[in-house]
């Protein structure tokens, strides 16, 4: 085991030296972790969710003190805090007990019908952004900027369109990113979840019934959280998902840039030799590629 690494075993000894009252509970790893946090199953009733780095701590306090705020006042369930853990000898940040949510992370062949999901996720992030925001936390690093300014990336999506210039339509995918900077959420800020992806959204069956990973959350632009009518809807799904939600042209204007950035960014990682393109992409959830997310993007703005 590397120094630091995340094991069952460190995850077991936390939970046993700090609730004893769970201690000899198996611990068991999720089908599909997260970016921020490893996730593991304590039990039949409990999870446990451990940052993987001092960049995702201040999650912790956030989703401890909002998510029992937010609860009641959405339409499906979302993780419930149960106990709030110390960082000790083997694990150096402050981590969470969860009550277990059921379900499996979405994707096609598990949902009944698209045009029903994309109504209940509308559904589900209109009651979100009617619920009272004051005091809530504001875009800022704690969330990397969800529901900020889409501008704070503005340099980094211009880098990766001038280094893929030559593998897209690259004056239509400039035009796109240029028009989704020309407006701002003018309205007092709403919350936001921060991360709407397939695999944050949990169905059975057939139906979606429980929304996970509120690291990313805060106040702010709901533009953010309308991503997924590229990467997942299409067609009629995406018209139903538009139309549940009831915000402005300018707001879509805004959320495609998000979208591109996300798919831009992703392609401009492979070509540094990072991560592949189509391994992020289905980690993601995404049902295309990035490419194919890019060129949906400017076939909608079309």
């Amino acid at each position: 085991m590397k120094k630091g690494e995340i094991t069952p075993d460190v995850a077991a000894r936390l939970v046993a030296a700090q609730f004893p009252q769970w201690a000899g509970l198996p611990v068991t790893p999720v089908k599909l972790d997260g970016w921020d946090n490893t996730t593991f199953r304590l039990g039949a009733e409990l999870s446990l969710r451990l940052p993987s780095g001092e960049a995702y701590m201040c999650q912790v306090e956030k989703e401890q003190r909002w998510l029992p705020v937010l609860a009641p006042r959405l339409p499906l369930r979302i993780p419930e805090p149960v106990a709030l853990g110390s960082p000790g000898d083997e694990f150096p940040r402050p981590w969470s007990v969860y009550r277990w949510l059921s379900g499996e992370t979405a994707a096609l062949e598990r949902i009944a019908s698209l045009d029903g999901f994309a109504a209940d996720l509308a559904r589900f992030l209109s009651a979100l952004y009617a619920v009272d925001a004051s005091g809530g936390p504001r875009a800022g690093s704690h969330n990397f900027f969800r529901g900020g300014p889409l501008d704070t990336y503005a340099a980094q999506s211009r880098d990766a369109l001038r280094l893929l210039e030559r593998e897209l339509d690259s004056g239509a995918a400039t035009a796109a990113w240029e028009a989704a900077l020309v407006s701002t959420w003018q309205r007092p800020p709403v919350w936001v979840h921060g991360d709407v992806a397939p695999t944050n959204l949990l169905v059975e069956a057939g139906r979606l019934q429980a929304v996970i990973d509120f690291g990313s959350a805060g106040i702010g632009d709901p533009a953010c959280d309308l991503v997924m009518a590229w990467t997942f809807f299409e067609g009629q799904s995406r018209d139903v998902f538009r139309a549940g939600l009831r915000l402005d042209d300018a707001t879509w204007a805004r959320a495609r840039g998000w979208a591109l950035w996300k798919a831009l960014i992703t392609l401009a990682e492979e070509k540094l030799g990072g991560t592949r393109a189509d391994a992020a992409a289905r980690r993601f959830g995404w049902r295309w590629s990035a490419h194919d997310v890019i060129e949906r993007v400017l076939a909608d703005r079309r």
